[in-house]
Parts: structure tokens; C-alpha cells; sequence
């Protein structure tokens, strides 16, 4: 399949498209921003599971139109990596009760670095299920 909707199809049963990865990973991004924020706000709060599996049907992951999911993924990593850069030195150290796989009190510093081990983590597995180029065919074409 190829044209728009190309990264839609699921390439086995409960493995997720490169379209749904991409969605997943647009709202890592805005979820963890969401917790930075209320570390900063608030002495340790609670970090609710973000519902992963849920949000694939819920939010219609495979309907999405990629040029929208692009923008908005580009969108999102800019307001996470902006709300990183605004830290102060000493809020680094601030705590949330991480819900995963157990609750746990984690610093900001650890969201961060968890985000991209996550983000790393999902473009290798978009990338393995990303349909390939036909022999002679370039990925313009």
C-alpha cells in the first residue's frame, strides 16, 4: 500500500503501525510535559497511568491523517523540550509519584531522561515496521 494512509496498517495482529507509534509518541510528549509541569506546581504528585493502550482505539490512532499526526508530534516535542529548557537548576530535583510499572517517586530529571529512552525506544519500532521501498524504488517516488 502506498499514499497517505501507507503507515496505517497494522503489520500483525497487536503490533502497533508506524501511524499508531507516532501517535503514542505525540502523547508521551504531551503527557510528560503535563507531569514536569505539575511537579513544578505542586510537592510531589501523582503521575496518572496515561492509558496507553486505551488511547490507540479511544482516540482513533490509525485514523489519523499522517500529515496531521506529523505536526502535531513536531508540535508536541517542541513544548515538552520548551517546558525542559524553562527548568531553573533546582527544579530538576523535584518529585512525582511515577505510576509504572509500580508507583515510585521519581525526579524531573528522570521523566526527561525516561522520555527520550521512550521516544528512542518507539521510532526503532516505527522504523522496523515502516513499509519498505520496492528494488528500484526510491522513497520519493
Amino acid at each position: 500500500m502506498h499514499g497517505p494512509h501507507a503507515c496505517a496498517p497494522r503489520p500483525a495482529p497487536g503490533i502497533w503501525s508506524p501511524l499508531e507509534y507516532a501517535c503514542h509518541v505525540r502523547d508521551v510528549l504531551l503527557v510528560q510535559r503535563e507531569r514536569v509541569l505539575a511537579a513544578r506546581r505542586s510537592n510531589t504528585p501523582v503521575a496518572e497511568p496515561m492509558g496507553r493502550d486505551e488511547r490507540v482505539e479511544h482516540d482513533g490512532y490509525a485514523l489519523q491523517e499522517p500529515a496531521t499526526v506529523a505536526r502535531q508530534l513536531t508540535d508536541a516535542a517542541a513544548l515538552f523540550a520548551n517546558v525542559l529548557d524553562r527548568l531553573p537548576p533546582d527544579h530538576w530535583d523535584r518529585t512525582l509519584i511515577y505510576s509504572y510499572p509500580q508507583p515510585t517517586e521519581r525526579t524531573v530529571r528522570w521523566v526527561a531522561v525516561h522520555t527520550l529512552h521512550e521516544l528512542r525506544h518507539h521510532l526503532h519500532d516505527a522504523h522496523r515496521q515502516a513499509p519498505k521501498p520496492h528494488p528500484g524504488q526510491t522513497a520519493e517516488s
